[in-house]
């Protein structure tokens, strides 16, 4: 389960859902605003070349005119007139060379090649006794006898404002994402300290606190909202876990008693009756129905304990390979009796928080299981060990196995395949393995031993400790 110290980590932020939400729409609302100032910056540009372009053409109107009444001599003159006056507009007359004639240009634009198309350029103009380089547009006018008329119009002005534009709109999306993702993080923080109450209080109740609640703000937004339909569930499931550990407690008091009951009644019959006649076949047939009955019975108790989560509160470190030893022991009068070797693998230290009770009766499970179905001369293993995915306990035999499709209903209560129905059982050991493994956090994995079954839990290195 995520947890979050003070509100959340910043690595824990960044995967949140909240998070990727707001990057998205950080990112989305960036290129929103870089697609539109490009638009409006392109747009303008395009609209105030247009402009100048008009004034352009409308002076090399103008002055081809005037080439057409005066001459090359009287274009030069009015070309003269003009560069005094100052302004925008920039002209130069210039020979086939492209050396100046007249003009208030000092020299030929480098990239002034083609007549009718119209380039920016850079020139170099006197201002306060200082040569300033500044931005023209213009376009040539080709003369007769090679000459040319370069018409231009100053736009440093507007250039200057193109550079400042180009050059603020990458901070300016940058500060966008920048400040959208510090104000995401922000947000993603204040909602995981909010679920971080939730995620608490879900892992108190896992952990078997039933009277945990989630606490609930004074805002009475969604997460007070959530908060309360959480809480009044769990008051429901409440009081549906204290009426099944009544309903519980009175099935084991009433029936337990009772079949136990008669059962010692039923060896007290045998010991008076004559070993050889019919009446004690039947009687001994009566005990070995009770005995199973008796077995079934705490089997299923067992099983609603473990699902209901109410041997939590006695977890504490055990050794699992202790644990292997002494089911092993136990195990080998009979594995003896069947001529089924059994052997504990070598392991080191493998700790775990778990209940050593549930443990030992899992482990005794998947023992009695491997030796029942494990034909004579074959072998069982147990092993504990500490792996990179986990502290593992496992048991692996050299009988018949399960089929792979098989494995996932043979943990489901009173089922038993073709292959036991006439050896004896219940069909809840497995259930009940299965049960304790959901209890510590574990995994049940059944797998192919080639031959043989090969049963597995995996406990999760560092189980939640009960509270």
């Amino acid at each position: 389960m995520m947890r979050f110290n003070k509100g959340g980590s910043w690595p824990s932020i960044l995967r949140t859902q909240a998070y990727r939400i707001v990057l998205v729409y950080t990112i989305l609302f960036a290129l929103s605003v870089t697609a539109l100032l490009a638009f409006t910056y392109w747009n303008t540009k395009r609209t105030l070349d247009a402009q100048t372009d008009q004034i352009i053409e409308a002076e090399i109107t103008g002055l081809s005119e005037q080439y057409q009444q005066l001459g090359l001599r009287g274009l030069a003159e009015v070309v003269i007139s003009r560069s005094a006056h100052g302004g925008p507009g920039l002209y130069l007359l210039a020979n086939a060379q492209k050396q100046p004639i007249v003009g208030n240009l000092d020299a030929w634009p480098a990239n002034m090649t083609h007549p009718d198309n119209f380039v920016e350029f850079d020139y170099q103009r006197r201002v306060e006794n200082q040569l300033e380089t500044r931005r023209a547009r213009g376009r040539i006018f080709a003369l007769t006898g090679g000459f040319n008329l370069l018409v231009a119009q100053d736009v440093h002005e507007r250039y200057q404002t193109e550079q400042l534009f180009t050059t603020t709109l990458p901070w300016t999306v940058g500060l966008v994402l920048l400040f959208g993702l510090g104000g995401g993080a922000l947000m993603s923080r204040n909602m995981l300290a909010r679920l971080d109450s939730i995620n608490r209080t879900s892992g108190e109740i896992m952990a078997g606190d039933l009277s945990r609640r989630v606490p609930i703000g004074a805002a009475h937004d969604e997460f007070d909202a959530l908060a309360e339909n959480l809480n009044a569930m769990l008051d429901r499931i409440e009081r549906l876990m204290k009426g099944v550990r009544e309903v519980t407690d009175s099935v084991a008091h009433d029936l337990r008693t009772p079949l136990n009951r008669l059962r010692n009644r039923l060896e007290a019959t045998l010991r008076h009756l004559d070993p050889a006649s019919d009446e004690t076949a039947q009687i001994e047939s009566a005990v070995a129905e009770t005995d199973q009955l008796i077995t079934t019975f705490n089997a299923l108790l067992l099983i609603a304990e473990a699902d209901a989560g109410v041997a939590r509160g006695e977890m504490a470190p055990i050794d699992l390979a202790a644990v292997a030893a002494d089911i092993s022991e136990l195990y080998a009068p009979l594995a003896e009796e069947k001529d089924v070797g059994l052997q504990i693998s070598p392991s080191g230290t493998t700790m775990i928080d778990a209940n050593r009770s549930l443990i030992s009766q899992a482990l005794a499970n998947l023992v009695d299981n491997a030796i029942k179905y494990t034909p004579s001369g074959g072998k069982v293993t147990v092993t504990a060990s500490d792996t990179p995915l986990g502290v593992e306990l496992a048991v692996a035999d050299t009988g018949p196995g399960i089929e792979a499709v098989e494995r996932a209903r043979v943990v489901e209560r009173f089922v038993r395949l073709e292959a036991s129905r006439n050896s004896p059982g219940t069909g809840l050991g497995l259930s009940l393995v299965a049960a304790v493994a959901r209890l510590h956090e574990a995994k049940l994995m059944l797998e192919d031993n080639a031959p043989g079954l090969r049963a597995i839990i995996r406990f999760p290195r560092h189980p939640p400790r009960p509270r």
